[in-house]
């Protein structure tokens, strides 16, 4: 028992650590400063050219689920549009309905396990908690791998947006190429983009729609350099081959900052998991001397004083070393 208090005690500190950071990350990039700046200019730059009037929209709407009454229950959530987003960015083919009904699932499998097992309440709880993470780890690991890769294929999208430009081709027409001859997930986006505009959308809007899909700042750029060229004309092509060396440099930037603070990544890693470590040694060579932590009262308000102190130190050092480009 002391060895599953244990083991669930470790598991309980990497799903919260885990839990913030995801949190953090989703924050800074869907409510930061930057991220409203852009986009309250997006929404003003994309405002429809008629003054303003409805229009009818006919565009298949994204379900949340294929029963019509489960549909409109979940509707009337209005906090799972905001999961509809996340899941529409990481480009997987889960509606909002399985993933609830994953995270159900997920919460049952936490609130039988420990009464299966005749676990104390506090690995209970961490059970719970890691269960319920679970799913929302995977979709925002499912996410951000998928929006780096977006990011590593948007200098070659926009060098083709140049080049298509520079031959003669109109804006939209280059959408479609690049919805054709680029690999995957750039090219989905750009053709789901092409499609909007064909199915009549503005063009204003369907580039909206397109930086909503795709959360980058660089992508959000070459939007703003497309609507602004379209409201006060110039050289897009220069435009799309300006863009195109700045993301390139700042890419090359932002994998020297790695290169050069992997050391102290490497230093972080090991004081977070120094305690751990610790504990499981302990565990193995002493267990009567390291149980005091979680049978005396005493121990128990020190172990969560310091799990407390080492998640505050893991985000501290994590601060410290991540670098924003």
């Amino acid at each position: 028992m002391d060895a599953i208090f244990s083991g669930f005690a470790v598991l309980l500190f990497a799903a919260v650590i885990l839990m913030i950071e995801g949190a953090w990350l989703w924050w800074s990039g869907a409510h930061g400063g930057a991220a409203r700046r852009i986009a309250k200019r997006l929404r003003l730059m994309a405002a429809s050219a008629d003054g303003g009037s409805e229009r009818v929209d006919i565009l298949k709407r994204r379900t949340y689920s294929r029963h019509p009454a489960l549909e409109k229950l979940l509707r009337r959530v209005g906090r799972l549009a905001l999961l509809d987003r996340l899941l529409m960015q990481a480009g997987v083919r889960w509606s909002v309905a399985q993933f609830v009904g994953c995270s159900l699932a997920a919460a049952m499998l936490g609130l039988l396990l420990p009464q299966m097992l005749h676990m104390p309440l506090v690995p209970a709880a961490g059970v719970l908690l890691l269960t319920l993470a679970v799913p929302w780890l995977v979709l925002m690991r499912t996410r951000g791998a998928r929006l780096r890769k977006l990011e590593e294929q948007l200098p070659e999208a926009a060098d083709f947006l140049g080049r298509a430009l520079r031959a003669g081709h109109s804006f939209a027409n280059v959408m479609q190429m690049v919805g054709e001859e680029m690999p995957e997930p750039i090219a989905g986006e750009f053709k789901f983009a092409y499609e909007e505009i064909n199915y009549g959308v503005p063009m204003n809007e369907a580039l909206h729609n397109l930086a909503l899909r795709v959360p980058l700042t660089d992508l959000r750029y070459l939007v703003i350099a497309v609507l602004i060229q379209r409201e006060s004309g110039g050289n897009l092509a220069e435009v799309f081959g300006n863009i195109s060396r700045l993301i390139r440099a700042r890419l090359k930037l932002l994998a020297q900052v790695r290169v050069m603070s992997a050391e102290g990544r490497m230093s972080a890693w090991v004081l977070g998991l120094l305690p751990l470590g610790v504990v499981a040694l302990m565990m193995v060579t002493n267990p009567a001397y390291i149980r005091v932590l979680w049978t005396d009262p005493i121990g128990v308000h020190l172990l969560w004083y310091a799990l407390v102190v080492a998640a505050g130190g893991v985000l501290w050092m994590r601060k410290l070393i991540r670098i924003r480009v």
